[in-house]
Parts: structure tokens; sequence; C-alpha cells
């Protein structure tokens, strides 16, 4: 099992490229996941994004195969676990791609080491919690505390995935199947914990210094991370590139993967032959 000691966490890693090798092959992306999901959540993306970059995926502290924190932290210490991530992976300089709370974290992230970031793109996220995410985290978590495992899963699956998703029972029960079948499932507290950080999450005000070519992918029908979040983001951020996929839902990575991947990939694959 890959680890790497990381800013005081043990995290776990996978790198992907399209040889199947260690590292090498194309410009690096690193990929940082959201709320209460490890690398698995990336399946639909490894083929694709390998086959053009040199993939690397990691579970965030209180997630997965990774540590467990010891009490709370903050969206700046994931980014900070990231960081360190990258250092140890000699990643001088990388494509960062992030979604929902790994959204959060990349910006983080970027704000910390901008030379560092050749393309930073954005994905169902947000700039600030404020009031209203304070409040989100402090009902979610104590609910979490009194769920099921199974209850935990459903919950996610309807914030997650659209109505059209759950007219097709198949894959709704595979999904679900493959969920409550993830042989690393997140305890309560640590659930909590992830929330109450993403929640404090406040980039409004910086959020505007980057410099590097941004791309913010928003979802048009996300319940959890309304698409007008995205589009304010964008808007935050001066020559950022705003994309909207039609009636995706918040888990866009997953659910509407091939529009995912295209829109991602291309706006890197621009800024690579941008740079040659």
């Amino acid at each position: 099992m890959p680890t790497i000691e990381a800013n005081g966490q043990t995290l776990y890693y996978e790198v992907h490229t399209p040889q199947g090798g260690t590292g090498g092959e194309g410009e690096p992306l690193l990929c940082v996941m959201g709320l209460a999901a490890n690398t698995l959540a990336w399946i639909p993306q490894i083929r694709a994004f390998s086959s053009q970059q040199e993939l690397v995926i990691f579970d965030n502290r209180d997630v997965g195969q990774s540590s467990m924190a010891d009490g709370p932290y903050g969206v700046a210490d994931f980014a900070a676990d990231t960081i360190a991530l990258a250092d140890g992976l000699e990643l001088d300089s990388f494509h960062l791609l992030g979604v929902s709370m790994g959204g959060a974290i990349a910006q983080e992230v970027a704000l910390a080491a901008p030379e560092r970031i050749r393309t930073l793109t954005l994905a169902v996220t947000f700039s600030q919690g404020g009031p209203w995410g304070w409040k989100l985290s402090e009902v979610w978590g104590a609910r979490r505390q009194k769920m099921s495992r199974e209850e935990h899963v459903d919950e996610l699956m309807l914030l997650n995935h659209s109505e059209a998703f759950f007219d097709n029972q198949d894959m709704v029960e595979f999904v679900r199947a493959a969920m409550l079948g993830n042989q690393h499932p997140q305890p309560p507290e640590a659930f909590a914990r992830q929330l109450d950080a993403s929640s404090r999450h406040d980039a409004h005000d910086r959020i505007g210094q980057l410099s590097m070519p941004v791309h913010v992918i928003g979802a048009e029908h996300d319940i959890l991370v309304p698409v007008w979040e995205s589009e304010a983001l964008a808007e935050l951020i001066p020559g950022s590139r705003l994309s909207v996929i039609e009636g995706s839902p918040h888990g866009v990575q997953l659910e509407r993967a091939e529009d995912f991947n295209r829109v991602a990939l291309d706006f890197i694959a621009e800024h690579q032959q941008a740079a040659v």
C-alpha cells in the first residue's frame, strides 16, 4: 500500500500513467477529492486522465486509507497535506484539479504555492462557507452521528445524483453496493471533522490573486453546491473560464464522467500546448 508521511499525516496515494508505470509519462495532474470520498471516487477518471497525464490521486486525512485526525483542523491543513504530498513525490509543478471540498482545498494550495500550479481546475465548489455553511455543518455533522452507514450512503446518493440516475435501478444498486462495500468506511466523527473544515473555508477575498489558468466547472442541477456558486467563483478570478455541464448533478465526475473528463482534459491540454 503506497503511503507517504506528509504534514504529520499518513496519506495513501496512487500514481497512474498510460503504461501503468510509476511516473514520468505526461505532465503531472494532482487531483483532490471532496467530502467523505476516497480514491475510489476517481475510478471514472483514472483511465481518461492517465492517458494524457501522470495522474496522482490520494485519500485526504480522515478518509479511506489515510490517517485519521485527532482533533479539528481547517482547509489550510488539508492544503498543507497536499503540498507535502507533492513535495514527497517530487512534483515541482503540476496541474491541480479539485472537486467540491477538494476544490476548496485546491484553492488554498494554489494560493499557498501559485508558482507550482500549471493549471487550476475547480469543480462544483465554492469560495466560502459562511453562516449557512456553518449551520449546515452543525446540523449534518450531528445527524451523521445518529445514522446507520446504510442511511448515510442513501443520503449521499440522493445529494450527489440526479432524478434520471435513480430511474436506472440497476445502476443505483450497483453504486450503492460499491459504496457499502468500501473496505475503508469513514467513521462518523471523521465525516463531521471534514464537514466542519469545509464549512469554514473562506478564500473569497483572496481568490482573485490567482494568475495561473483557472477553469471553473459547474453542474447545472447541483443541489449540494448550486451552480450559482460556480458562477460566483468564476467571477472572482480574473481571466478564469467557466464551463457548466448541462443537466448534471453534484456527482458530475461519476454520473457525467465522459462530459466531465472531456472538459477538464481539454482545458489542461490547451495550456500544455500553449506552454510548448
